[in-house]
């Protein structure tokens, strides 16, 4: 097992550790490792850190340790970990938080993960709302398989399911001001 210098990363990464605090609006002392987020998380099984163990990693300075890691690109925001959580951290947000730090430093560790996230969100920005077939077609693109499900996509269209043709909102001005406005917060929504 590696040895880690913890006074050191400390010193070394509290500014990271402070901008992620600010950005989440999560304090991450606020944390006593009850573990109730992790005993709570649908995903954990799948994660190379449980929810905990992340904001451990935070807490101790380990910031790098927790960009390269696999679990905030997993995590559903599904708000089970935050329900539970008798100190009310909003760990969605602060996974939501580690994710975009990881993303400006290129450290996409589940790059399928990123497409979908970005296909989707450009689907909503353009139209207001998800359009289906599209988002699959982007998605199966930009991941290298273009042709993953494409036997589902006839009975789905026969049956109405998918459009080729993307239905859009009333105003999607509005939403297209919405993703202005994050950009101009410093959103990372490009």
């Amino acid at each position: 097992m590696e040895r880690v210098e913890l006074a050191g990363s400390l010193r070394r990464n509290q500014a990271l550790k402070s901008q992620v605090e600010a950005e989440s609006g999560v304090v991450l002392s606020d944390c006593y490792q009850c573990g109730k987020c992790s005993a709570g998380c649908p995903v954990a099984a799948w994660m190379d850190y449980t929810p905990r163990q992340v904001i451990r990693l935070l807490q101790l300075g380990l910031v790098e340790e927790a960009l390269k890691s696999h679990t905030p690109w997993l995590c559903a925001c599904c708000q089970a970990c935050y329900t539970r959580c008798p100190r009310e951290v909003n760990l969605p947000r602060l996974m939501e938080v580690v994710r975009q730090e990881a993303r400006r430093r290129g450290l996409i560790n589940e790059k399928k993960v990123d497409i979908f996230e970005r296909a989707f969100l450009g689907t909503v920005e353009r139209y207001g709302r998800a359009h289906e077939m599209g988002l699959i077609v982007q998605y199966n693109l930009q991941s290298g398989q273009p042709f993953k499900d494409a036997m589902l996509a006839p009975p789905l269209l026969l049956k109405g399911k998918i459009s080729p043709f993307p239905m859009k909102i009333k105003n999607v001005a509005g939403i297209k001001d919405i993703f202005t406005r994050v950009r101009a917060r410093g959103g990372d929504r490009s």
